[in-house]
């Protein structure tokens, strides 16, 4: 695992510049410290002049200038008591980019969780993951304590790991597609991501990972003690609030829940569900944008709307689609639809990494049902016996591990495989809703996520009085006519159109 915070400057090309004017290695490095503490500085004036804004007489040039006269420590001082008082989004003022090279699939997955960060990932369709290389933890009993055999187990653990990638390779062998062969890759295997952040949900992830639940997870807790090693060095003005955070490692709903219910075993769900949704979707998209501008009330606003729609039965359906197409949506934010889903992990990313809706993903630990996994078109047609087989396997080693060696959950969330199933919820908006399906609808997306799209898209389309916000939602070749991939394009909108494709021009040497 390897962490880099990426700064404004890039020191290796400021130090060669420097060794060309200077030619003396003792002054650049002196210059090229004095330099990141320059902008490390920087980072706390910003914070620190948010804080005083709020809080002191004069502009806001007069207010920079006064965070710059101060040092280092009193700006970090200032920001850390007002960030202390709840006052968080000074702090927002403060963004962070990392580079993030070989955390395992699970931390990706984990930090996807966090709505307010924004992430760059490798993609799993395209990419051959064979060799990347996977995270070994150590192995602790129930108390939290090293297991005296934990080296023997280990070795043990990284056999069985990389008879996983055999297998995946064999199936790229085989002429597989890798979006579906990383169905059976296990949450072990390296990710490497870009990771933008505010510093105040910086501050939230550290605690979280270090002093929660999740700090029994050991490969978590590694990466919240990097992140906060960063933090101590960069970004002072946080620390001191991590670090008077008590931890807390049990989770108190958790144990509520375990006193007041009797845990039973459960199914993944046979396909998407619409559990809840705004009454009378298209007029209330109408009645909003009414509202919005002309400032009637809502009960005048509802009668213009009556009035239109009597004179004009399309009414409705055109307004939605002008303020879908031509113009910022934000009418759409305004109806709500709640869904639960079922997702293999292999497809998770694609839905979690839309920031845009408020997601609830199981915890990795318990562990879930290894047993309940996604079956894959493909796979059914050339190896589903195989494919069976390197479940069943992997559940029972995971059984082993647990059973036969006394490891805790928190060490086996590795045996997660890609293919394993989960049901997830999530609450989102009409204008989110019309982006995911707009996105996942197309021929070209990976199958799992289209038919949860689309699935998606009937559901709401079913729903009496959202007739015109149905017409919004899908693929823009059957929304607008139009296609975006360019010479990538499937073909449908041609088809649509009743014309012909033209021919893909041959790549130039």
């Amino acid at each position: 695992m390897e962490i880099k915070l990426i700064g404004a400057l890039d020191y290796k090309k400021v130090r060669a510049a420097l060794l060309d004017k200077v030619k003396d290695e003792t002054v650049v490095s002196e210059l090229l410290e004095e330099i990141k503490n320059i902008e490390v500085a920087g980072r706390s004036e910003k914070v620190a002049t948010a804080a005083r804004l709020s809080r002191f007489a004069g502009d806001i040039f007069e207010i920079l200038g006064m965070s710059e006269e101060k040092t280092l420590k009193q700006n970090s001082k200032f920001a850390a008591m007002v960030s202390g008082m709840g006052h968080n989004s000074i702090t927002d003022h403060d963004y962070c980019v990392f580079a993030l090279k070989d955390i395992s699939i699970l931390i990706e997955q984990t930090i996807i969780a966090e709505r307010y960060s924004s992430f760059t990932i490798k993609s799993r369709r395209e990419v051959d993951f064979s060799n990347v290389g996977f995270y070994v933890p150590d192995f602790h009993d129930e108390k939290g304590n090293i297991l005296s055999n934990n080296e023997e187990i280990k070795v043990e653990y990284q056999d069985y790991m990389k008879s996983l990638f055999a297998k995946y390779s064999t199936l790229l062998d085989k002429g597989l597609k890798k979006e579906d062969a990383r169905f059976i890759l296990p949450y072990s295997y390296n990710s490497n991501i870009i990771m933008g952040v505010d510093a105040h949900t910086l501050k939230e992830m550290i605690i979280k990972y270090t002093k929660t639940k999740y700090s029994k997870i050991q490969e978590i807790r590694e990466f919240g003690e990097k992140l906060l090693e960063i933090a101590k060095a960069n970004i002072p003005y946080i620390v001191e609030e991590i670090e008077k955070t008590e931890p807390k490692e049990n989770d108190p709903v958790e144990d509520f829940l375990s006193e007041e219910i009797q845990k039973e075993n459960y199914k993944i769900i046979p396909a998407t569900r619409l559990l809840d949704s705004t009454d009378n979707i298209d007029e209330t998209i109408a009645i909003t944008a009414i509202m919005r501008r002309y400032q009637y009330d809502k009960r005048k606003a509802k009668k213009v709307y009556k009035m239109a729609q009597e004179a004009n039965p399309n009414f409705a359906k055109k307004l939605i689609q002008k303020i879908a197409f031509e113009g910022d949506e934000l009418e759409l934010s305004h109806v709500n639809f709640r869904f639960q889903i079922p997702l293999s992990y292999a497809v998770l990313t694609h839905l979690t990494r839309h920031r845009a809706h408020d997601i609830i993903v199981p915890d990795f630990a318990p562990l879930p049902d290894l047993m309940q996994y996604k079956e894959v078109p493909e796979i059914k047609k050339r190896c589903q016996k195989e494919y069976d087989e390197i479940y069943k396997n992997n559940a029972m080693m995971a059984e082993k591990f647990k059973n036969e060696y006394g490891i805790r959950e928190e060490d086996l969330v590795y045996f997660v495989l890609s293919g394993n199933m989960i049901n997830c919820m999530t609450d989102i908006n009409g204008k989110a809703l019309k982006h995911i399906v707009g996105l996942r609808d197309c021929n070209k997306t990976q199958w799992e996520t289209r038919d949860m799209a689309r699935t998606m898209k009937g559901l709401v389309s079913s729903l009496k009085g959202a007739e015109g916000y149905a017409s919004v939602l899908g693929a823009s070749c059957l929304t607008q006519g139009i296609c975006n991939e360019g010479k990538e394009c499937c073909g449908k909108v041609y088809t649509l159109k009743n014309c012909k494709m033209p021919k893909k021009e041959e790549p130039k040497e």
